[in-house]
């Protein structure tokens, strides 16, 4: 069998074994490079020496690249095989081989009408009309045209200048509208300038009675309407506000309230205890601006104060109760620079920033607990949150465990969070009616979801469950104790003596009650001089 070159000799010798190989198995038997070996295996294929893979094989790989990350992409490729004496087809393992002929050539070798050519022609075909990408796919799904066909093909065209590309533009980028990008073909055989002139308006006619610009200026205008609106009524309106009326998230909220800022000078930011971010607008006169500026101070002072009491108070709950049932537990601790934070309260050092965190993170415990004499050491980090926790607080707090220097370690796969390290998520109630959807498109519950992600969910109804089994009445529970407790102190104390004597639990909680009942009527009282609906925050 004469191939009349060396490098086709060298591929038909890697074949001789009767065992089929892909280009890159025979590069490596030959030490070809790989556009030698493609040429030789092409050649030999036409010449009738081997036979080739009807149908091309696809395989999803995952590149691990150092620094820059893990690169994914779907592979074709072809299996070849020596041709069997006296035969033009061959099938090994399910696969069918065939010889050269013209059928059987890829679409990308001129075989058949590709789904670029479909795409292209498509667009062609209705020059008058602006179509959106998915619409695209389905008018070409018999074809085969799926997705992830459309715009891998549609940007070669642009930069050909044969489509113009429409999405929601930004100073830094293109995003896609709700249906995918709008295309629509360019003329050439018009003036360049014309040309761009028609699509923008075939554009405009398809995105009639539809948002088309940017996400981020409808974000600005809304928040501008909302200062303006609250500066009339002689009130500040608070960043959390502002966030929760446009239903989006903090990073999306921060960069609409910043360009807000840039683009209308006549709105201004105020921070109160250098921490709480107001807005308000400029014709708001000094002695109205002072007054609203009071009035967000002193709410302050006990409602975010009250916050971080009972939240604090849950932290010291959640501790007591693993510390009590939890053998051989060894909490870590830290010193702080102030006095007032609990010494069990731990500081991450983070190696990328995580929601708005740019060094450090904070979690509300660590311990550790050894199995056995011989087995390593298990590491528990416990995050604790005070009302209904969604998947959204999930993440956050696997982000910070995967990007802590303690806790995560990078893999092949990227960042991780160690074996040994087990997170833990204390809350007072998760969502019940939250769904994740997974990759596969299956939906689970957001316990199973952290299931799955190694994370431990506890509840108060664990806690009280756990009171119950002690003999103390239904009406004693986790968050009571929180909600009476000065600091976290009252609430280790009241615990304790609620476990000593579950019979006087009701009489304990009534002390602790009567003992701050000052706290309470006080923030009573300024709650309804200034709740959080009627000041906006």
């Amino acid at each position: 069998m004469v191939t009349y070159s060396r490098s086709g000799d060298l591929v038909l010798a890697a074949l001789s074994d009767g065992m089929p190989r892909s280009s890159r198995e025979v590069v490596d038997l030959t030490g070809l490079n790989r556009a030698q070996v493609t040429a030789a295996l092409s050649r030999c294929w036409r010449r009738g020496l081997v036979l080739r893979t009807r149908d091309a094989i696809y395989e999803h790989q995952r590149i691990f690249r150092g620094r820059s990350g893990i690169s994914q992409n779907t592979r074709p490729y072809h299996l070849y095989l020596l041709k069997p004496e006296g035969r033009d087809m061959a099938e090994v393992d399910g696969r069918r081989f065939v010889i050269y002929a013209e059928e059987h050539l890829d679409p990308r070798g001129g075989g058949s009408v590709s789904k670029a050519r479909r795409i292209i022609d498509f667009l062609r075909l209705h020059r008058d009309e602006a179509y959106f990408s998915n619409d695209v796919v389905e008018a070409l799904d018999e074809h085969g045209v799926m997705p992830r066909d459309i715009m891998a093909n549609v940007r070669r065209f642009e930069r050909r200048g044969l489509v113009y590309v429409r999405g929601y533009k930004t100073d830094e980028r293109q995003t896609p509208f709700e249906r995918g990008y709008l295309l629509t073909w360019l003329d050439g055989g018009e003036p360049r300038g014309q040309a761009i002139a028609e699509a923008v308006e075939r554009t405009d006619g398809a995105l009639a009675g539809q948002a088309s610009s940017s996400p981020l200026m409808e974000r600005v205008h809304r928040i501008r309407d909302i200062v303006l609106e609250h500066s009339k009524l002689r009130k500040l309106v608070g960043h959390t506000y502002i966030e929760n009326k446009l239903a989006c998230t903090g990073h999306e909220s921060d960069m609409a309230v910043g360009r807000c800022l840039q683009l209308y000078p006549d709105l201004k930011e105020t921070k109160i205890f250098n921490n709480y971010r107001y807005y308000y607008h400029s014709g708001l006169s000094e002695e109205d601006l002072r007054a609203a500026v009071e009035m967000k101070r002193n709410y302050i002072r006990i409602a975010k104060g009250r916050d971080n009491r009972i939240g604090h108070n849950w932290e010291a709950a959640a501790e007591w109760f693993i510390d009590r049932f939890t053998t051989g537990a060894r909490f870590w601790t830290q010193n702080h620079r102030t006095r007032e934070m609990d010494g069990r309260r731990i500081t991450l050092h983070l190696l990328k920033g995580v929601g708005g965190r740019r060094n450090a993170a904070e979690v509300d415990r660590v311990w550790e607990v050894t199995p056995g004499v011989f087995a390593p050491p298990i590491t528990y980090v416990l995050s604790c949150k005070w009302g209904l926790v969604t998947k959204g607080h999930v993440d956050d707090f696997l982000e910070v465990l995967r990007w802590s220097k303690d806790f995560g370690v990078q893999t092949p796969d990227g960042r991780e969070v160690k074996q040994a390290v087990v997170g833990v998520f204390a809350a007072s109630a998760f969502n019940p009616r939250e769904s994740v959807r997974l990759k596969d498109d299956s939906t689970v519950s957001l316990a199973q979801y952290a299931a799955r992600r190694n994370l431990q969910l506890i509840t108060a109804a664990d806690f009280n469950a756990k009171l119950r089994e002690r003999g103390c009445q239904r009406g004693i529970t986790a968050q009571k104790v929180c909600r009476a407790a000065r600091d976290e102190d009252e609430v280790r104390g009241a615990l304790d003596s609620i476990w000593k004597k579950p019979g006087d639990a009701e009489k304990a909680l009534e002390r602790l009650r009567d003992m701050n009942r000052d706290l309470y009527e006080f923030e009573e009282r300024l709650e309804k001089e200034d709740s959080v609906g009627s000041l906006g925050l």
